[in-house]
């Protein structure tokens, strides 16, 4: 075999096992850096160095994969810190249409839900990188240090933290699949209708809304906090009665949620929070560089 095939060999070869990972090297960068774009860019950097590695040395595939991802999107996770300090208004995440079968693993809809995203970035980056590749991709320790570059047990020592941390934060009482689905039809027949009363019957007492438009559409500049101003809000803020307005249910980060479109083009998503059939958060997403996602279905695994 002369060295062009074996380079051609060893490509296919990169590019095969490169592929067969893939759903859950994006999911991996994803759950880290909260966005779809950067995610991508983290996996385009991660195949050029996986296409010069020696297969033959590598003993786990998987997992020298996922180190890989997990170091670039540190560093990208780190520089995007300074970038969101100068962002206007609320930063939320980049929202995914995902596919059915999300919301059966009840592990990966939560870790890829809105709600727990935002909790994720109350993390330090390497308690983040931890957090995810423990709780959600059950990585042994020992794994997880060689990602991060830490010792095992210092790895404990920042699961442990981080786990608290996201343990005061994160929704009590999940609300299942159908639970949300129920809670957020009736919270689109009212923010359709702009019925006050209904609104007020679905939001829990201390629901937080927020919304995103990056400075290029129309957003809230900071949280509305409290029933009857997100009410007031959605019946008269967010949804004005002047353009050709439609609203479909449907699968958000793991979980049910609204495409808006004005004038048959996608304006928004909005993803909600549920707790004891009460809606506790609401994400508003208009950025317009945020939602190329949401037109095609984006595959998650882990």
């Amino acid at each position: 075999m002369n060295e062009r095939s074996e380079q051609t060999d060893r490509v296919d070869s990169a590019t095969e096992a490169f592929v067969a990972h893939r759903n859950l090297l994006f999911t991996v960068a994803y759950e880290m850096l909260g966005s779809a774009t950067d995610a991508e860019d983290v996996l385009q950097e991660s195949w050029l160095r996986w296409v010069d590695v020696d297969l033959a040395a590598v003993r786990e595939q998987r997992a020298y994969l996922v180190r890989i991802v997990t170091r670039l999107a540190l560093d990208r996770l780190r520089a995007l810190g300074r970038r969101r300090e100068f962002y206007v208004g609320p930063w939320l995440p980049e929202p995914l249409l995902t596919t059915p079968d999300v919301a059966e693993d009840v592990v990966l809809a939560d870790s890829v839900s809105m709600a727990m995203l935002l909790v994720l970035e109350t993390l330090q980056p390497t308690e983040r990188a931890v957090f995810v590749l423990r709780e959600v991709f059950d990585l042994e320790y020992d794994e997880i240090a060689e990602a991060v570059g830490k010792s095992p047990a210092a790895v404990r020592q920042i699961a442990y933290r981080a786990r608290a941390h996201v343990a005061v934060r994160r929704p009590r009482g999940v609300a299942s699949p159908a639970e949300t689905r129920t809670a957020l039809q009736a919270f689109q027949r009212a923010v359709e209708t702009g019925d006050l009363q209904s609104l007020l019957d679905i939001l829990a007492p201390n629901v937080v809304a927020l919304s995103d438009g990056g400075g290029i559409k129309h957003a809230l500049l900071r949280p509305v906090v409290g029933a009857d101003q997100v009410a007031r809000l959605l019946a008269v803020g967010w949804w004005k009665r002047d353009a050709e307005r439609s609203v479909e249910l449907v699968q958000i980060n793991g979980g049910p949620g609204l495409l808006v479109r004005v004038n048959g083009e996608i304006d928004g998503v909005l993803a909600v929070r549920v707790e004891s059939g009460y809606v506790t958060g609401a994400y508003h997403v208009r950025n317009p560089e945020k939602l190329s996602r949401v037109e095609r279905e984006t595959a998650v695994s882990r």
